[in-house]
């Protein structure tokens, strides 16, 4: 296995190198980092540029403007599959997503081709966040669920674990989302195209530093969304 892990980030100058070196820690074995940074005023890209200097499975891919999660993901890989990668991981840049689950993602990947870190399925839960964003968590994935007759429960999260076959497959160049509708579209792809799909137990915790992404623009993208994404191909 040559896995990537993808992390796009916008402003994440206080998260960022403490995430990479607690990645770096907790996954022994063969593992690199891509960086897709939106050229962030606050230094995020000088930070994982020093780190890219010091450790060889580090790489920064920077882009000229703010161009949206969905292009983030599909660039980084996009980037992977030339660089030789056959396994990409998913994640926020603000330990949301705590690095200590890859581990047991990496060993599911074995045997699947998705690996979703699922704040739904048993087990599985938010940290400090307020009631209402977590309703729109579960709200949002029933919603979704309902709709496109999906049985992924966790469909609009941002952790996880891909294979080449299940990318190829999916076929990066129709996803139609531009925002956090990228997950949905991609997981409910992966299971029109049959793709061998598993869900472990995560805690979901609010972001350490910085600020929320998420807007009322982004939520409504991903509400009227789904629509889109269930009559395409």
């Amino acid at each position: 296995m040559k896995l990537l892990t993808v992390i796009p980030t916008y402003n994440e100058c206080e998260n960022i190198e403490p995430l990479i070196l607690k990645i770096l820690d907790v996954v022994k074995g063969n593992i690199s980092i891509l960086v897709v940074d939106d050229s962030s005023p606050d230094g995020t890209s000088f930070i994982v540029e020093k780190l890219s200097k010091k450790y060889n499975n580090v790489h920064l891919l920077i882009r000229p403007a703010k161009s949206g999660l969905a292009s983030a993901y599909i660039e980084g890989f996009l980037w992977g599959i030339d660089n030789g990668f056959d396994t990409f991981l998913e994640m926020d840049a603000d330990f949301s997503h705590n690095p200590e689950y890859i581990p047991e993602m990496i060993e599911k990947i074995q045997n699947n081709d998705v690996v979703i870190g699922s704040r739904i399925v048993k087990g599985g839960g938010c940290k400090n966040r307020t009631f209402l964003r977590d309703v729109i968590t579960r709200g949002g994935s029933f919603y979704s669920r309902l709709i496109l007759s999906c049985p992924v429960k966790d469909l609009t999260g941002g952790f996880n674990m891909w294979t080449l076959a299940a990318l190829e497959k999916i076929n990066l160049n129709s996803i139609l989302s531009k925002g956090y509708c990228f997950q949905i579209e991609m997981k409910y792809k992966a299971f029109k195209s049959q793709c061998k799909i598993v869900e472990i137990p995560i805690i979901f915790e609010d972001r350490r530093a910085g600020k929320s992404k998420m807007s009322s623009e982004i939520f409504l993208e991903a509400l009227f969304g789904i629509f889109k994404i269930r009559s395409s191909k």
